[in-house]
């Protein structure tokens, strides 16, 4: 892969940084008489945390995890159809990928919501990459059909 900077035509191996925000959905029980319930914005935040330290805690191959921002506010959608209402805890990450490849695992993930590459400007890729870039993605999403197969199956 040639990452082009400022109309730099040389090959350069720093990577690519890159803004992630992913959505965590929170949902809520509803208690058993007064005991045991939980608000869908509070399971929002649960959801988020532990996400948080999984990032912190699990290394990812060929990503650095540079800042983790907590700071956008829980918000909410109401589905007027079926009258709920659900929780969102958003969550920024700003990560340092050795290639293009290795910000798949991110965007296809069931709570993305938006990428957003800082640096470089320009990424060139030949033939061979953009097949392996291309295969990368085939793999993401045969794996995140399996995991929904796994879990709607199971229920």
């Amino acid at each position: 892969m040639s990452i082009l900077q400022d109309d730099d035509r040389r090959n350069d191996r720093n990577g690519i940084l890159a803004k992630v925000r992913l959505d965590f959905k929170g949902d809520g029980k509803p208690g058993r008489l007064l005991f045991g319930g939980k608000p869908s914005d509070k399971a929002a935040e649960e959801a988020r945390e532990q996400q948080v330290a999984i990032f912190k805690n699990v290394p990812l191959h060929g990503v650095q995890i540079m800042d983790i921002d907590l700071t956008t506010e829980v918000y909410t959608v109401s589905d007027d159809l079926t009258g709920t209402t659900t929780a969102y805890a958003p969550l920024v990450l700003t990560i340092q990928a050795d290639s293009l490849e290795n910000i798949i695992r991110f965007i296809t993930r069931e709570d993305f919501r938006k990428v957003e590459i800082l640096d470089p400007a320009y990424v060139t890729l030949n033939h061979y990459e953009i097949e392996r870039l291309l295969f990368k993605v085939y793999e993401e999403t045969k794996e995140y059909r399996s995991r929904l197969e796994r879990k709607y199956n199971l229920r």
